[in-house]
């Protein structure tokens, strides 16, 4: 993938920097990484520092010293998170601030206009956001306001003179009704001449996992082959290796660089929980086969449990080991895409990371419907509901 700022090879993982920094890490340190496309947000860089700073600094790139690519989200996502805040109208999202109380009308024009302000490689459509827990009219409703609202994000954007260097995204809404995400991929396909890419948003709420799988293979599906396909706030492995065998050229999630922060380190064989007293005395780095250079330092599980938490060094450390982490499951993912061996891939990193302990059932079923049987040859437990592997590999 192409952008303004350099060549994202596809799929890919996105890492979080909300307040344009990821949290705990430099913008030279995630270059040195070879992450390529980092997304912030645009609701907070509206309220602070604002598009006065942005422009004078010439845009987020320059602000945060961030020298490739990146994608904002819309603010669409805030009227979930900050519903308490935040009244919907056909106009646009009225929040707010959880700052200072001032009201601030986000508009779709105004979102694209924050966008171009930020002067993000890729830009999201303002959408019409609902928890997917939610049923009822509602979630109709804002599936079809999604749609009249990406129209004026494309007539917005294409007036600006601003499509060349920035690419608009749509997002397919619906719900967890596959009619609505129907209709609603209809329409968005419908546009393709004018949009770059596509997203699938309105999941990761806490629904049913096996609800979960069936709504981004319905997607991507459909979803055009030359486009970009992103599916939003997915960060687990097992959740990111399913996506990618049912189309998904895309994620971000907040999970890796988080979780760090809770003393948790993502590898190859599972999550470990670095804060549990079976790691004081475990001289060994995170995992040997590792290149990030908390694993190369020899920076050890005993030293970690040691100031996990306790000083920012740790956090640092962990979050430097999992953003490697994620890019190497992505990576690893697309080597195997471009071999052929993908399905045998999928195979040993659910072998390798879940072991004995047994498979999730909704990553069995999904992976069956693209040809790809985890069971085949092997016996493991088989684990119904939406059991993720971090929550028990090694304590919560």
């Amino acid at each position: 993938m192409t952008l303004a700022h350099g060549v994202t090879m596809l799929p890919t993982f996105m890492p979080v920097a909300t307040q344009a920094a990821i949290k705990g890490l430099t913008a030279q340190q995630m270059e040195s990484l070879g992450v390529s496309l980092i997304l912030n947000n645009t609701y907070h860089l509206n309220l602070r520092p604002g598009l006065d700073v942005l422009n004078a600094a010439g845009g987020a790139h320059r602000f945060q010293g961030w020298n490739r690519n990146l994608l904002t989200d819309s603010g669409g996502f805030q009227l979930v998170s900050l519903s308490k805040f935040t009244t919907i109208t056909e106009e646009g999202a009225l929040f707010a601030s959880p700052f200072t109380g001032e009201p601030t009308m986000l508009t779709p024009e105004e979102s694209i206009n924050i966008q171009h302000a930020i002067g993000a490689d890729i830009i999201m459509q303002l959408d019409d956001v609902v928890s997917s827990l939610t049923v009822g009219p509602r979630v109709e409703e804002a599936m079809h306001r999604s749609i009249r609202w990406l129209d004026r994000c494309i007539d917005f954007h294409q007036k600006s003179g601003k499509s060349d260097s920035q690419n608009l995204f749509a997002i397919v809404q619906g719900g967890l009704d596959p009619k609505l995400r129907d209709q609603c991929l209809e329409e968005m396909i419908s546009r393709k001449d004018r949009v770059a890419g596509y997203a699938i948003g309105g999941l990761s709420g806490g629904e049913e996992k096996d609800v979960f799988w069936r709504i981004i293979k319905q997607c991507a599906e459909r979803l055009p082959e030359d486009r970009p396909r992103y599916s939003m706030g997915i960060g687990f492995a097992e959740d990111l290796m399913v996506c990618v065998a049912l189309g998904v050229d895309m994620a971000d999630c907040v999970f890796p660089t988080r979780t760090a922060r809770f003393g948790v380190a993502l590898t190859h064989k599972g999550p470990l929980n670095l804060k549990l007293s079976k790691h004081a005395k475990d001289l060994r780095p995170i995992d040997e086969d590792c290149p990030c250079p908390t694993c190369t330092s020899k920076m050890s599980r005993a030293m970690l449990n040691h100031v996990v938490t306790h000083e920012t060094a740790a956090a640092h450390a962990l979050t430097l080991h999992n953003v490697v982490f994620q890019a190497q499951v992505m990576g690893r993912a697309r080597e195997a895409i471009i071999a052929g061996t993908f399905p045998d891939y999928l195979k040993s990193f659910f072998r390798d990371y879940f072991g004995e302990a047994g498979y999730p059932e909704w990553c069995v079923n999904a992976l069956r419907t693209v040809g790809v049987d985890l069971l085949d040859g092997i016996s493991v437990p088989v684990i119904p509901g939406n059991a993720a592997k971090w929550e028990y590999a090694d304590g919560p």
